[in-house]
C-alpha cells in the first residue's frame, strides 16, 4: 500500500519550490491522463505523486487533456492535505472563473448560451446577482422543503416496498431504490425550488429525471472514470474529445418551456428583484435545480442510505431510529424539518462522515481522508463529528466548496445550499426511521425493510 502523505516537518520545508512535472507536451499530459483513468485510477493517481514528492502539494496534469480538447490547460497544481486544502476557497487567492470540474468547462450550448453562475469569479459583477438569487431562491424554498420532502419520499417507498412484496422469494427479496429516489429528487425539487409540480407536463413528469441524467453524463463524463466499458475503449470514446450537447438539446428545451411556463414566480423574482434577464434566469435555476441539487443528491443520498443500511450496522441503525423518534416524538411523529433534525447529532454526524468520503470537488477526498486531521481516516465512523471534538473538525470538510464551518454570501464561491443539503439528508434518514424499525441493503437495493408498528 503507498504510504500517508508525509506532513511538512518545518514552515521551510512548507516553502521550499512545489514539486513535481508537466512533461513534455502532449506525452506528459498523456500520460497523466492514462494514469489517472487507466493505470492507477484516481486515488493511487494523487496518492503515489504524493509520495514521490515527499509533499501534499505538486505539480501535475490532469484530465481531460490530449488530443481534442481545445483550449484546456490540463497544468495544476495539486493539494491534497487538509490543512493546505483551505487557501483554495479563498476568493482574493484563487480565481475560481470556469473552474468548476477541473481545468475543463462543458459547452456553453449546454445551457443555451448562459454563462450560469457557478462558472463566475466573485470579481465579476453577474456572480453577486446570481448568487443572491439562489440564496433567496433557497430562502424561500425553505418554508415547503420538508413537507415536500416527505410527500415524495412516502411516494418512493410505497413504490419501493411494492417492489419489494412482488418478488416470489421473500428470503431472496430486493428493490432497486436508485431510479426511485432519482425520482423522489427531482419532484421535490422542482416543487420546493422552483415552485413547478412535474405532474402539471406529461413529458416531464416522465422523462425529467432521465434528461437529466443524460445532460450531465454529457458534461462530466470526460473529466469521469466510469468503469462500465473496458479500456482502452472508455480512453478513446469517452476521454479523448467532449460530448456533444445536440444529444440532449430537445430535453433541455423540454425543461426549460416547463420552468418558463410553470416556474413563472421563481423567473418573476430573478427579473425583478436581481437583475437578471429571462434566460439567464431560467438557465440558472435550470443549473442549480439540474446540476446542483440533482446531480448532487443522486450521488450522495443513494451512498448515504447504502452505507446506513450495511448489514452489520444494526447498532448504528438502533441508535439512529432511537435518536429520530426521540425528537419526533411518539406515533407518526411531528414534522422532520430544519429545527428537528438538528436536534439529531448521531444522524447528522453520520450524514457528515458520509460526505467526507464520497462528495467530489477538485480532489477532496484525500484532503478530506488526511490522517493528519482525522484518525482512522479510511474507516467509516459515523460518530467522528460528535460533541466538541467532533465539531472541531468540520472546519476540515470541504463538500460545499468551503470549510463547513463558513457561510455562503454573494462574495464567495461556497455552495448558496450548504446547509440545506446537510438537512434534507438527515430529513431523509429520518423518514426512513419514522417508517421503518429496520431497513438493509445490498448496494443501491433494499433487502429488508421491517415496517414499524404503530400502537
Amino acid at each position: 500500500m503507498v504510504p500517508s502523505f508525509p506532513q511538512p516537518a518545518s514552515a521551510a520545508a512548507a516553502t521550499r519550490p512545489i514539486p513535481g512535472s508537466y512533461g513534455p507536451p502532449l506525452l506528459g499530459p498523456l500520460r497523466d491522463r492514462l494514469d489517472y483513468f487507466w493505470f492507477q485510477g484516481p486515488d493511487d493517481f494523487f496518492r503515489r505523486r504524493a509520495a514521490d514528492h515527499k509533499s501534499t502539494v505538486f505539480r501535475a496534469n490532469i484530465p481531460p487533456t490530449f488530443p481534442f480538447f481545445l483550449g484546456v490547460d490540463p497544468r495544476v497544481v495539486a493539494v491534497v492535505d487538509a490543512a493546505a486544502f483551505t487557501a483554495l476557497f479563498d476568493p482574493y487567492l484563487v480565481d475560481k472563473r470556469d473552474v468548476l470540474i477541473g481545468p475543463y468547462v462543458p459547452s456553453l450550448a449546454f445551457t443555451r448560451g448562459t454563462r450560469v453562475g457557478v462558472y463566475l469569479d466573485t470579481q465579476d459583477p453577474d456572480h453577486a446577482r446570481t448568487k443572491a438569487f439562489s440564496i433567496d431562491l433557497l430562502r424561500r424554498a425553505s418554508r415547503n422543503w420538508a413537507a415536500e420532502l416527505r410527500a415524495a419520499v412516502d411516494d418512493m417507498l410505497a413504490a419501493v416496498e411494492e417492489d419489494l412484496n412482488r418478488a416470489p422469494d421473500p428470503a431472496a427479496a430486493s428493490a432497486s431504490y436508485l431510479i426511485p429516489l432519482q425520482k423522489c429528487i427531482f419532484r421535490f425539487l422542482c416543487k420546493a425550488l422552483v415552485g413547478a409540480d412535474p405532474a402539471a407536463d406529461g413529458l416531464v413528469d416522465r422523462f425529467g429525471v432521465y434528461i437529466l441524467d443524460v445532460w450531465l453524463a454529457l458534461q462530466l463524463v470526460p473529466t469521469q472514470k466510469v468503469g462500465v466499458i473496458p479500456q482502452p475503449l472508455e480512453e478513446l470514446l469517452l476521454h479523448s474529445f467532449p460530448l456533444p450537447s445536440f444529444v440532449v438539446k430537445p430535453g433541455y428545451d423540454l425543461l426549460y418551456r416547463f420552468v418558463e411556463k410553470h416556474g413563472a414566480a421563481a423567473v418573476s423574482i430573478a427579473e425583478k428583484e436581481h437583475g437578471i434577464s429571462k434566460e439567464e434566469a431560467i438557465n440558472n435555476i435550470l443549473f442549480v435545480l439540474g446540476f446542483n441539487a440533482f446531480g448532487g443528491f443522486s450521488v450522495f443520498l443513494p451512498f448515504l442510505v447504502m452505507e446506513v443500511g450495511k448489514p452489520g450496522r444494526d447498532d448504528l441503525r438502533r441508535r439512529l431510529r432511537e435518536e429520530v423518534r426521540r425528537v419526533l416524538g411518539g406515533g407518526d411523529g411531528g414534522e422532520a424539518g430544519f429545527a428537528a433534525v438538528r436536534e439529531m447529532a448521531l444522524v447528522r454526524s453520520t450524514v457528515y462522515e458520509v460526505g467526507k468520503g464520497e462528495l467530489l470537488c477538485g480532489y477532496q477526498p484525500l484532503a478530506m481522508r488526511d490522517p493528519a486531521v482525522f484518525e482512522r481516516p479510511e474507516e467509516f465512523v459515523p460518530e467522528r463529528f460528535l460533541g466538541y471534538d467532533g465539531e472541531a473538525l468540520l472546519q476540515y470538510v470541504y463538500w460545499s466548496n468551503g470549510p463547513e464551518t463558513g457561510e455562503p454570501s454573494p462574495g464567495n464561491k461556497q455552495c448558496a445550499a450548504k446547509e440545506v443539503v446537510v438537512a434534507t439528508a438527515c430529513m431523509l434518514v429520518a423518514e426512513l426511521f419514522r417508517r421503518y424499525d429496520d431497513f438493509e441493503c445490498d448496494g443501491t437495493s433494499f433487502t429488508k425493510l421491517d415496517k414499524r408498528e404503530l400502537s
